[in-house]
């Protein structure tokens, strides 16, 4: 029996050489499961540094709709699955805080909609610090994007998101904590 394939969404860190402090990124990837995404993440990580996950979910529902991998097809969908990364600020603490949301939307616009109705959005900014405004969008998400479009090269070559409408709403589990890629019980089980 065939293993399906999954989105992953996966938050990655790493201190690169030089750096004083972590940095992060999200990786998207397809693959059957999460070890079996560590070549692509370490590829995406072009850095020489070490990296490790800080948090990874499967990304099976977003909303009110399924999320799932199909082969590269002529599928017409008008929804789309973004990811929006927000910035904001607490007053009297010396750091921009990060908030990421999944959506499906049939545009940015209304991507940005949604994020800007977020309690994110709403409760970190003040005067002169606010949660990101940029002319484009109305929102200066540090960064907004398409999903399909951030895939690796050779999975978008191969695989579509596919978005179905559902009224079961379940939400997906968020593994959150500190996870070594090459020492992890996860991957040595």
């Amino acid at each position: 029996m065939e293993k399906e394939l999954k989105l992953y969404m996966v938050l990655l860190g790493c201190t690169p050489k030089g750096r004083l402090t972590e940095q992060h990124d999200i990786f998207f990837g397809v693959a059957t499961s999460l070890e079996a995404l560590i070549p692509d993440m370490y590829a995406f990580w072009a850095d020489s540094g070490t990296i490790h996950i800080d948090a990874w979910r499967e990304v099976t529902q977003v909303g009110n709709y399924n999320i799932s991998m199909v082969p590269k097809n002529k599928l017409v969908q008008k929804d789309k699955l973004f990811f929006i990364n927000m910035g904001g600020y607490k007053q009297g603490d010396f750091e921009e805080y990060h908030y990421k949301i999944l959506t499906v939307a049939n545009t940015m616009g209304e991507a940005v909609k949604e994020a800007k109705a977020s309690a994110f959005y709403k409760h970190y900014g003040f005067e002169g610090a606010v949660s990101h405004i940029d002319d484009k969008y109305a929102l200066d998400a540090d960064d907004l994007h398409n999903v399909q479009d951030v895939l690796p090269p050779h999975i978008k070559k191969q695989y579509n998101i596919k978005i179905t409408p559902t009224t079961a709403v379940v939400e997906d589990i968020l593994h959150i904590g500190y996870l070594k890629l090459k020492e992890s019980r996860l991957f040595n089980s």
